[in-house]
C-alpha cells in the first residue's frame, strides 16, 4: 500500500512526516531490551511480505502484517515499520523517500489502533478466542490503511479521487486474506511463544 513519490500534495507530505515523526518517537521510547528482538522480527516479516506487491495506479496491492505487529509492539509498529519502508525505498523503488512519512503513518497508525481495540481479546485464555481476535486485527488493519491511504490521496486533489475509490475496492480481498493469516500467526504464537503477548503472559502467571 505504499504511495508513489510525486502522487501526494505539499500538505499532505508534510502533515504526515510530522505525524510519523510524533509516532515514531513514542514508539522509540517504548522500546526496551526485550521489545527489541520482537520488532526486528515484525518489521523483517513486514519488508518480505510487502516486497510481493501489484501495482495499483499510485499504490500498490500486498499483504502488510502491521495487525500483527501492532498486537505484539504496539506504537513500537512505528519505528519497525518506518525502517521496513525505508528499506524498501531505497533498494527497491517501492513508495519513496519524499512520501516516507505518509506510508509510515497510514500503515503504523491502523498498527497501533488495532493495539488498543483486539489486544485485550488476544489475551484470552483460549487460542481460539485469541486467533479470532488476531484476525480481526489483521483485517482491521488493512481496511483502517485503505482509509488512510484513499484520504491521503483524496486531500491531495480531485484527480486522485478516482484512485482512491480503486485503493479501497482492490483491498477487499487483502482484508479477508490478511486476516486469516494474522488469525494463525497469533494462534501459533499463543501456542508456541506467548511471552509475545508480555500481558497475556503476566495474566496467565497470576491465573496458576
Amino acid at each position: 500500500m505504499h504511495i508513489a513519490d510525486g502522487a501526494l500534495s505539499g500538505e499532505v507530505l508534510i502533515g504526515g512526516a510530522v505525524l510519523a515523526v510524533a509516532g515514531t518517537a513514542i514508539g522509540l521510547r517504548k522500546l526496551d531490551m526485550e521489545t527489541i528482538p520482537a520488532t526486528g522480527v515484525l518489521a523483517a516479516t513486514f519488508f518480505v511480505a510487502s516486497l510481493v506487491h501489484i501495482p495499483v495506479g499510485v499504490t500498490s496491492v500486498h499483504l502488510i502484517m502491521n495487525g500483527v505487529a501492532g498486537l505484539v509492539l504496539g506504537w513500537a509498529a512505528f519505528p519497525a515499520l518506518a525502517v521496513g519502508l525505508l528499506l524498501q525505498a531505497v533498494f527497491f523503488g517501492f513508495g519513496g523517500l519524499t512520501v516516507l512519512g505518509v506510508n509510515t503513518f497510514n500503515i503504523a497508525a491502523p498498527a497501533v489502533i488495532m493495539h488498543y481495540l483486539c489486544r485485550r481479546g488476544v489475551m484470552s485464555s483460549s487460542p481460539k478466542v485469541a486467533a479470532l481476535w488476531g484476525g480481526l486485527a489483521g483485517a482491521g488493519a488493512i481496511l483502517a490503511t485503505t482509509v488512510f491511504v484513499a484520504g491521503s490521496l483524496a486531500l491531495s486533489g480531485e484527480q486522485f479521487l478516482p484512485s482512491a475509490k480503486l485503493t479501497f475496492l482492490v483491498h477487499i480481498p487483502v482484508m479477508v486474506i490478511e486476516g486469516l493469516v494474522s488469525a494463525a500467526a497469533v494462534f501459533l504464537l499463543w501456542k508456541v511463544r506467548p511471552e509475545m503477548f508480555d500481558t497475556l503472559t503476566q495474566l496467565k502467571k497470576g491465573a496458576s
